[in-house]
């Protein structure tokens, strides 16, 4: 019983060892570098990545509360890769800060409440999974110590993320007085379609949509985007986002089944809002990360509308969507990240003539922004296009006329920052950037992501094998 789990709780376990032998190291009396404890923390964190890849087991613990297979291993594997790229994404901004250890903790510690979201089976555990996660973001937005910027980024945070979970919390009341359970099994068998019921599910998709940024809940995005600092930035348009669009469909399919037709018109007009606002405010930003902000806001209307397919796949879309929107918006945030840690600038007009200083930079921004837009053969059209077949699977087309309208939108925007690169000019361009070797391994990470994942057809097929051999609840 005791190996069963370990087995089942390895992801979990192998984090909260790290998270301790960081913690004694911070407590210890001897002084450490940063270049020493980078070191150290990114070996640790592919330790880790590799871990995830032994002895996947499937199985459940806690009474049901806790359950993991072969489906939720994947999406913490692809979490686990996210952190490592972010974490050696950080290295230049960490190398001059005086909290190297605290910042690895409070990261740490979100990605164990990502990791027990995930695997939650009960309206209570992932509750405290999603709180065990957001809490130690907002002070991590807070981390530019020197910005007061940053303080306010975590201010807004936490004021949203408060309303947003207060929602969540009353909506999962409603649910539990409906029917006595909080199980999700037990929720998918006893829910029927009431005013209370219904009322408990706008509750709980309005709690989704703040996280995910979703319009109307969005109005903290770009605010907090702007001020934490960009490895932050990057975290929370990567893996936060992602974390909750993996437990999103499962609640949306399984748990909500009985209520598929109000949840699709309910994720019709969330799809349709987030595309069009998230656009046409992007055509507007001249700061780089609010504008990368609203392309985020945008790419989850594309997500939303994949969600409105079938369940096999519609899921295996939005997951297979998730990875490739890991490669390709780290692989941007990645150069913005070295801009911002080397010369403080962030804004759009910035770039202009940066392919004359920095070439190698500049194609990896430029093919990281045609992912996002969806041009092929890069991995963001595979996805995108996956994305709009799911949608089209069940017949909403109106819906994919309307995503294919903005995809033509989100190609405008994201040439004008690969023209400003390659084709205008700059007095003062952005000098030439020395790109070390962690963040230089994250940007091929990337990279080769976009290309392999698109190229290669396996990852697809793999995702709706897992997808379709899952267990019902």
């Amino acid at each position: 019983m005791m190996n069963v789990f370990f087995i089942l709780l390895k992801q979990e376990l192998v984090l909260a060892v790290i998270l301790f032998l960081l913690l004694m190291i911070k407590l210890g009396s001897k002084e450490r570098s940063n270049t020493s404890t980078l070191t150290l923390v990114q070996v640790l964190l592919l330790v880790n990545l590799a871990a995830g890849f032994i002895m996947p087991a499937t199985g459940s613990l806690f009474g049901g509360m806790f359950v993991t297979d072969a489906l939720i291993v994947l999406e913490k594997n692809i979490l686990n890769l996210g952190l490592l790229v972010v974490s050696m994404m950080a290295w230049p901004w960490l190398l001059r800060h005086k909290h190297v250890t605290e910042f690895y903790l409070l990261l740490l510690s979100a990605t164990l409440g990502m990791f027990f979201m995930l695997s939650s089976h009960n309206l209570l555990m992932f509750y405290l999974g999603l709180e065990m996660f957001t809490i130690p973001l907002a002070a991590l937005a807070n981390f530019d110590l020197d910005r007061k910027t940053s303080g306010e980024a975590a201010m807004k945070m936490i004021i949203s993320s408060a309303f947003s979970s207060g929602l969540l919390l009353f909506g999962i009341s409603l649910l539990y007085g409906a029917t006595g359970t909080l199980q999700y099994g037990e929720l998918s068998q006893l829910l029927h379609i009431t005013p209370l019921v219904l009322f408990g599910f706008v509750l709980v998709m309005a709690g989704f949509g703040f996280k995910i940024s979703a319009v109307p809940f969005h109005l903290w995005t770009a605010d907090v985007y702007e001020g934490a600092p960009v490895a932050v930035t990057a975290y929370l348009s990567v893996l936060s986002k992602g974390a909750v669009l993996f437990v999103l469909v499962p609640v949306l399919y399984k748990v909500f089944a009985v209520l598929a037709i109000p949840a699709g018109h309910a994720v019709f007009i969330l799809a349709v809002a987030t595309m069009i606002i998230g656009n046409l405010f992007a055509l507007r930003q001249q700061n780089i990360k609010r504008f990368l902000a609203f392309s985020s806001i945008a790419q989850v209307g594309f997500i939303l509308a994949g969600l409105s397919g079938q369940a096999d796949t519609g899921g295996t879309a939005v997951i297979y969507f998730v990875l490739v929107y890991l490669f390709s918006n780290l692989g941007a945030f990645g150069v913005v990240a070295l801009v911002s840690a080397c010369s403080g600038k962030e804004a759009v007009d910035d770039y202009k003539g940066f392919y004359r200083t920095n070439p190698a930079l500049s194609w990896v921004l430029a093919l990281s922004l045609f992912s996002l837009a969806g041009i092929p053969p890069l991995a963001g059209f595979f996805g995108k296009f996956f994305l709009l077949l799911a949608a089209a699977g069940k017949g909403n087309y109106t819906l994919v006329i309307v995503a294919a309208l903005n995809m033509v939108v989100a190609l405008y925007y994201y040439l004008r920052i690969v023209r400003a690169m390659f084709m205008e000019d700059n007095a003062a361009p952005i000098a030439r950037i020395r790109i070390g070797p962690a963040p230089g391994l994250a940007l091929v990470i990337c990279v080769a992501g976009m290309l392999v994942t698109g190229l290669l057809s396996g990852a697809y097929e793999y995702i709706y094998r897992l997808v379709t051999a899952q267990a019902p609840l």
